[in-house]
């Protein structure tokens, strides 16, 4: 359905595919927005082309888990442009970061200047990818 792949699709078009005239469509498309469904509208960037050609996926270990050292660390992490996802875990790791970075020596300086620089961090470990097989931008359809 070109509704779920397509954000710039417009309220005509998108009421002719879901069978309802333009008001009613666009009203329910603003009560998706209202309700946080919708959280916004965003373009899709090959980073390659960007300049950002090292993926790096980051495990973090805190020293401590209190409420006092989670939120400094989940608000340190929110600050820094290179992390573009940061995923509460279970297992040995307690983060998971997508850092994107130019070069490894960026990736090397955002370690050394960022990430070492927020206190009670136990342990990072590194892997950097090498390729993408997937990159799905349209969430599966349920039931």
């Amino acid at each position: 359905m070109l509704f779920r792949s397509n954000g710039r699709i417009s309220n005509q078009d998108l009421a002719q595919q879901v069978h309802l005239s333009p008001s009613p469509c666009l009203r329910r498309v603003r009560q998706l927005e209202d309700s946080g469904v919708i959280q916004g509208y965003t373009a899709l960037v090959d980073e390659e082309a960007y300049g950002l050609t090292v993926t790096a996926f980051v495990r973090v270990r805190l020293q401590l888990h209190t409420t006092a050292s989670i939120r400094a660390f989940e608000d340190a992490i929110a600050r820094m442009d290179a992390v573009l996802d940061c995923y509460v875990m279970t297992g040995e790791a307690d983060y998971l970061l997508r850092v994107l970075v130019p070069d490894l020596k960026a990736y090397e300086a955002f370690v050394r200047r960022e990430l070492h620089a927020v206190p009670g961090i136990a342990s990072i470990d590194t892997s950097f990818a090498y390729g993408r097989v997937k990159r799905a931008t349209v969430y599966p359809q349920l039931g």
